[in-house]
């Protein structure tokens, strides 16, 4: 059995998503004083175990717990992975597959 490059997944799956969606001529502008999701929210909403959930993200298990008590931040490409995540929360288990 062929085994997938999770990274390689990931990126050909966001460009699907991307190349599939109609194109908006109006984008509205990024807030900057918007704060990221909280990764205990995200998970929770996704209704992930932390295993699962660092499994999807791509990193360790004990990255995420520092992330939830607050020891750590979460990397900008983790931060932007979860805001993708609770926008559409479904998008957590395909990156599982």
């Amino acid at each position: 059995m062929e085994t997938k490059d999770p990274m390689s997944e990931l990126l050909s799956s966001l460009e699907q998503i991307v190349m599939t969606r109609p194109v908006m001529h109006a984008m509205p502008a990024l807030k900057s004083d918007v704060a990221p999701p909280e990764p205990q929210r995200v998970r929770e909403i996704t209704g992930m175990q932390i295993d699962e959930f660092a499994q999807a993200l791509g990193v360790s298990v004990s990255s995420v717990k520092n992330w939830e008590a607050k020891k750590t931040k979460p990397s900008g490409s983790a931060q932007k992975l979860m805001q993708l995540i609770h926008s559409n929360p479904c998008l957590s288990r395909q990156l599982l597959d």
